[in-house]
């Protein structure tokens, strides 16, 4: 991802490593249980200011299309205008606009866009881990993240009535990620 500004001297910028990042969610099904999905096409950068962490940031795209739940025909539907409407809206994106410590944990705040709808939301954040070489020679970092949101706050309203009562998809969902970041 591109950037306008300049990084602070002190920063460093990281790339993060699809390969090892899972983005994932989990919605309530039928009133009963969770659905877990995740996406798989994934990038992103942080510009890490560990000496003053306000100064940091971070961007992540993530291809809409790349929605994976374990079940082909429900892949679908979420790809569909009724959900995700990738064709419209190709991907989801983060743009932190506030990074603070809050005891062990950072607490993230930034524009997420789902569907073509941008709020605000706070990721809870342990890490990063302290840097660590790969056997290629590769400095990596690591972190965890998650956070709730409403669907319906970005457009995501289908649902349809069980016949017992209530929904067949929930509104509340959570948002996890396992990031593993490698030093440009």
């Amino acid at each position: 991802m591109s950037t306008t500004s300049t990084a602070p001297p002190t920063a460093t910028t990281w790339n993060l490593d699809p390969v090892h990042t899972v983005a994932e969610f989990k919605v309530k099904h039928m009133m009963i249980s969770n659905v877990r999905g995740q996406f798989t096409g994934i990038s992103g950068v942080l510009t890490l200011d560990e000496s003053q962490i306000a100064n940091s940031r971070v961007e992540a795209t993530i291809d809409a299309s790349s929605i994976q739940t374990r079940d082909a025909q429900r892949d679908g539907h979420l790809k569909s205008a009724d959900f995700f409407d990738v064709e419209k809206y190709p991907s989801l994106t983060f743009r932190s606009t506030k990074i603070e410590r809050k005891g062990d944990e950072l607490a993230v705040t930034g524009d997420l866009t789902i569907h073509g709808v941008t709020r605000a939301v706070v990721f809870e954040v342990e890490g990063p881990t302290p840097p660590n070489k790969d056997p290629w020679g590769n400095t990596r970092i690591g972190l965890s993240a998650a956070t709730k949101i409403n669907r319906k706050d970005f457009g995501l309203t289908w649902n349809a009535a069980l016949e017992a009562g209530g929904i067949l998809v929930g509104d509340d969902v959570t948002i996890t990620l396992d990031v593993q970041f490698v030093k440009a």
